[in-house]
């Protein structure tokens, strides 16, 4: 049984053109995604009344995602946590900021201080456009309490527009962005054979008291909040579509307890970048993500029931389909 693995059908034909030496790779464009989590027990209702997925008596966190819309040129139906590209005026001007400081961001992130500021800008930023939760308070120890209202609504489309920059946001709620409520988890960089690129940070936050996510984004058909579990157990079934590094961050939060948990552990995170990896083994493709065997893919053109678009399955390492 196919699990819900997402590969769009012109991979081979890219790869090829790649190795080939027809394609050139674009430069991979920055962004940011954040695992937004909460504590559940038994199902509970979320503030907005929407129950979390998963069966009843379900404990541990769950984490916030969407499904992305089926007209989306990129990752179309595949669900996914709320994020987006960083911002170029979030470079060079001065945030307001609390919680680590941006020299220790950047040694964290792996990039220089301007860049790891607008990162963290971005992860916070596209949090508040995409589910309406915002990782920031007017002081280093608050958090803002709620987030609705016409007037929150109206400076969250602007951000949405870039018509209001996050720095003017901030700058115009009188907040600092609260860098110590975010972990950072992992760094996945899209294929160089893909034709839209992205160099993805991935984060870690708790949902802030007394607020609630919602599906702000023009994006997403559909959110959830989701036990890591029961999501991973999903895309195994084949019945939620997934790319690899969603399916591997989902893995990799499972073990943990509470969400105040996996926001600790954040910090022993390995950020070393994963870049999947194709070549020709005896006519046959090879796809793989390096330390990630389960989402290896091999595509025989010559097999009909393989041909593009149809990777092979093969037994993963715990003995199901990949």
């Amino acid at each position: 049984m196919p699990n819900g693995q997402w590969y769009p059908p012109e991979w081979p034909e890219r790869i090829r053109a790649l190795a080939a030496g027809e394609l050139t790779p674009v430069a991979p464009r920055r962004a940011a995604t954040v695992m937004l989590l909460r504590d559940r027990a038994g199902g509970a209702p979320d503030h907005d009344g929407a129950r979390s997925a998963g069966p009843a008596g379900s404990t541990g966190p769950a984490v916030h995602m969407l499904r992305r819309r089926a007209s989306m040129a990129f990752a179309a139906g595949a669900y996914a946590y709320p994020g987006g590209g960083v911002d170029p005026r979030d470079h060079d001007r001065l945030i307001g900021w609390a919680g680590p400081t941006r020299d220790t961001w950047a040694r964290r992130l792996g990039v220089d201080t301007a860049s790891a500021q607008a990162i963290v800008c971005a992860a916070v930023r596209e949090t508040y456009e995409e589910t309406g939760v915002l990782l920031a308070g007017g002081s280093a120890g608050t958090v803002v309490a709620d987030t609705t209202g016409a007037g929150w609504e109206a400076d969250r489309k602007d951000l949405v527009g870039r018509e209001l920059s996050f720095a003017d946001f901030l700058d115009r709620r009188g907040l600092l962005l609260r860098s110590d409520l975010l972990g950072a988890w992992a760094r996945w960089i899209t294929p160089e054979f893909e034709a839209r690129r992205y160099d993805t940070w991935f984060f870690v936050a708790v949902l802030p008291p007394g607020q609630r996510a919602r599906n702000a984004s023009t994006e997403a058909d559909r959110t959830v909040w989701i036990g890591p579990g029961e999501a991973t157990a999903a895309y195994d079934k084949g019945e939620l579509l997934m790319m690899p590094p969603t399916v591997s961050t989902l893995r990799q939060l499972q073990p943990y307890g509470t969400a105040a948990e996996a926001l600790a552990g954040a910090a022993e995170r390995d950020m070393t970048p994963v870049l999947a990896r194709a070549r020709l083994v005896d006519g046959e493709l090879v796809l793989s993500w390096p330390g990630h065997d389960e989402f290896t893919k091999r595509i025989a053109p010559a097999d009909p029931a393989t041909a593009p678009g149809r990777p092979r399955e093969q037994s993963s390492p715990s003995g199901g389909p990949r």
